[in-house]
C-alpha cells in the first residue's frame, strides 16, 4: 500500500468509497441522510488542500484522508481493507505531514472511536448534535 495525491479525475471514486465505508460503519445515518452528504462530500474533495489517498498494489484508490487546520476532516477506507493497517497508514501520514492532531468522530460509531484512541487520540468534549444539526452526538478528540 502507498499513499498519494489524489486526482480530481478520482473524485467518484473517493465518494464511492466514502460512501461504502459510511454503509459498513454509520447503521444510525438513514438514506435520506445521504442523499443530503453525498453531493457535500464530493464537493469537499476540491476544497481540502491536505488530501491523501491509500493505494492498492495495482495504485487502485482504497481509502483517503483529509485533514484542514489540523483537524482530521475525513477518513475513510474501502471496508474490504479494514483491519489490514491501512487507516493507521492514513492517520500516521495526516499525523506527521499535516499536523493532524484532532478528529471529530461520531459517538455512534464504537470502531472509529476505538481506532482513534488506539493511535493516541483523547476526548476533549463532546457536542450533541453533528454540524448539520442532526442529533448524532460528536466526540472531539485530540493528540
Amino acid at each position: 500500500m502507498e499513499i498519494s495525491e489524489i486526482r480530481p479525475d478520482e473524485y467518484d471514486r473517493a465518494a464511492e468509497l466514502w460512501e461504502a465505508s459510511v454503509r459498513a460503519t454509520h447503521d444510525f445515518v438513514t438514506e435520506a441522510d445521504l442523499d443530503v452528504f453525498r453531493p457535500v462530500v464530493r464537493a469537499a474533495f476540491g476544497e481540502i488542500a491536505q488530501l491523501v489517498g491509500l493505494r492498492d498494489a495495482d495504485g487502485r484508490l482504497i481509502g483517503f484522508v483529509g485533514v484542514a487546520d489540523g483537524n482530521v476532516e475525513m477518513l475513510f477506507l474501502d471496508p474490504a481493507y479494514r483491519g489490514l493497517g491501512g487507516g493507521g497508514l492514513l492517520l500516521k501520514h495526516a499525523v506527521a505531514c499535516f499536523s493532524a492532531t484532532s478528529v471529530d468522530v461520531n459517538e455512534q460509531n464504537p470502531r472509529a472511536v476505538g481506532f482513534y484512541e488506539h493511535h493516541g487520540f483523547r476526548l476533549v468534549s463532546r457536542s450533541t448534535h453533528d454540524s448539520t444539526g442532526k442529533p448524532y452526538p460528536i466526540l472531539h478528540l485530540a493528540l
